[in-house]
């Protein structure tokens, strides 16, 4: 239903903040409360335990299988070269690689999300000067990914430290990657273009978030000792904090319990537990530190500053952070393509008009005014 809004005083809700569009089985964020369910369970019960396989299944509600889904074409290959001679942002890349619809959106789902973690990692390797390595069908998502990565069968630790990260941030309510993929498929388009949108919504830094700048300035601490002075430098200086404070959470967010968690069992499986001390010791002068320099904002760590040590951790550059995140959202993203494909309406939200009024062209010229008319 159309309706002409001539009322300039409005309200509008810049950013959809607080907008319900849509309903949901997927996910549920509560940031007051500091809660993020995943298709029914608290994110620790599901993160720490599932394979990526099965939280996946849970959202899409199907079987899945990913290993038939991996090689890429010959001709994605090259262009992944050729983009890779160019130094392409990986993000762009990684939408470069996109097939193709199938018309089936179950098959453009699972192909998307089979082929995500091949073109990152030929991409990696690429644009480093190495051979792209085939994907492996006796590896789940999680192991396949570091293999291509590296040449080497991963441990078994260093899989479940990526499979709880890919798991906890598999999905996370109507996000603006989520929201631009749900909006594209309400238009009756297919879900590789859908993914395609969320890409270049995810790229942007507002929505992708910088994990790496939390790690550095762990890295320039370098021994906890030194964290007040550094931290109380920053803090008189303005300058925030990176790893600390969520738009949505309003308490800690609960994603980086998870992730600390899997840290830690990671690092003490075969890592550099001094470092992990380190990120703790900082964490904690911080928290700190912000209650005592913004009291009453209870800023706490978010997802950010232990994604960056869990990363780290299992040998990522700070460059594969976004793509890594991307290869598990994805399947998020497919998700609530379903969900949208069901609701079967279209997403269109009006907007008020506040510019002139009453202008007139002039012929004479091919020019109109530039004027306001009041």
């Amino acid at each position: 239903m159309w309706r002409y809004i001539d009322d300039m005083d409005t309200m509008v809700n810049q950013g959809l903040e607080g907008v319900v569009a849509a309903k949901t089985t997927l996910s549920m964020v509560d940031g007051e409360r500091g809660e993020l369910i995943i298709a029914g369970y608290p994110v620790a019960e599901l993160a720490l335990n599932a394979t990526f396989e099965e939280t996946v299944a849970l959202l899409w509600n199907d079987s899945v299988d990913f290993a038939s889904r991996r090689a890429l074409p010959q001709s994605t290959l090259e262009l992944l070269a050729s983009a890779a001679a160019e130094r392409v942002n990986a993000m762009d890349a990684l939408r470069m690689s996109l097939r193709g619809s199938s018309g089936n959106d179950t098959d453009d789902a699972r192909n998307i999300v089979g082929l995500f973690p091949t073109a990152v990692a030929a991409y990696w390797r690429l644009s480093h000067g190495r051979d792209p390595i085939a994907p492996r069908a006796d590896l789940g998502h999680a192991a396949n990914y570091l293999y291509m990565l590296s040449g080497e069968v991963p441990l078994p630790e260093r899989v479940r430290g990526l499979e709880t990260y890919l798991n906890t941030v598999v999905d996370h309510g109507l996000n603006a990657s989520t929201f631009a993929a749900r909006v594209i498929v309400s238009t009756g388009s297919d879900f590789v273009s859908a993914v395609s949108g969320a890409i270049g919504a995810l790229k942007g830094p507002l929505h992708g978030g910088a994990p790496g700048p939390a790690l550095d300035m762990v890295f320039e601490i370098g021994d906890v000792s030194r964290a007040e002075s550094f931290l109380r430098d920053k803090l008189e200086r303005g300058e925030k904090l990176m790893g600390f404070g969520h738009r949505v959470y309003k308490v800690r967010d609960p994603r980086a319990d998870v992730l600390n968690i899997a840290a830690e069992r990671m690092f003490r499986g075969g890592g550099d537990m001094g470092l992990y001390q380190l990120a703790l010791g900082v964490e904690s002068v911080a928290l700190r530190l912000l209650n005592e320099y913004k009291p009453g904002r209870n800023l706490q760590t978010n997802v950010e500053f232990y994604t960056a040590l869990l990363l780290h951790g299992l040998g990522l550059e700070v460059a594969l952070f976004t793509p890594t995140f991307a290869i598990s959202r994805v399947a998020g993203w497919v998700a609530h393509g379903f969900e949208q494909r069901r609701a079967d309406r279209i997403i269109r939200p009006q907007s008020v008009y506040v510019g002139p009024r009453g202008r007139t062209w002039s012929a004479a010229d091919g020019k109109g005014e530039t004027g306001v008319t009041d």
